[in-house]
């Protein structure tokens, strides 16, 4: 998708990291919330944290210098920045569960205009879904963003009135950024905080199955 007609999986990410305050604690979710890592502003100190144990952690390694000993939660190769530290996965849970998460950044197959979120199961037999610590996460943050494309393969709108998919958890999503531009949870629908370029109002309600206003 070129940037006249919406944003790119990088420019997402890269939209997300503008609204990630500076000293706040971030999990980034599997998938496309991974790459918000690569696009967090230099002049910000954001403390990335994974699941499987990990605080601290840098952009992605260039190709050739990844370290197999140094994963995040999706078994992708990462850097650790000064000061960070890995520990067990049991303090991880601890950080999550315990409310000291600031940001959590998840993936999503739908989000409901009252905030419930579902992105762990579409009912698909060939893909073992696995909620992992979605539930955690999603329960356990501050303030939940979910990144995603607006509409699915077959052109369904990921933003609804009411999730069919099996939930992860019940309104917790704050705002939705997608490839047409980011959307507040407002309860009764959604509220347009941006449109990507080249996306007017018009077009993104079309594409969206829940009220939607400017």
């Amino acid at each position: 998708m070129s940037a006249t007609t919406g944003w790119s999986r990088p420019e997402i990410a890269a939209r997300v990291a503008q609204d990630i305050p500076d000293g706040a604690y971030v999990n980034l979710g599997i998938g496309m919330p991974t790459a918000v890592g690569n696009a967090l502003p230099a002049d910000k100190e954001i403390l990335l944290h994974s699941e499987n144990g990990i605080l601290g952690m840098g952009p992605a390694p260039a190709p050739g210098d990844e370290d197999w000993d140094l994963i995040n939660a999706g078994k992708e190769p990462i850097t650790l920045l000064e000061g960070g530290s890995y520990f067990h996965h049991t303090d991880s849970f601890m950080i999550m569960r315990g409310g000291h998460l600031d940001v959590s950044v998840l993936g999503g197959f739908e989000v409901a205009m009252n905030g419930d979120l579902a992105n762990w199961s579409t009912g698909d037999q060939s893909r073992l879904p696995g909620v992992g610590g979605a539930m955690d996460l999603a329960v356990g943050a501050k303030k939940v963003y979910v990144t995603m494309t607006h509409t699915d393969a077959k052109g369904r709108s990921k933003l609804v009135e009411r999730c069919q998919y099996p939930l992860t958890a019940m309104t917790v999503v704050d705002r939705v950024y997608t490839d047409l531009g980011v959307f507040a949870v407002a309860g009764d629908g959604f509220e347009v905080l941006e449109l990507a370029p080249g996306i007017d109002l018009d077009y993104a309600k079309d594409r969206t199955a829940a009220p939607l206003r400017g």
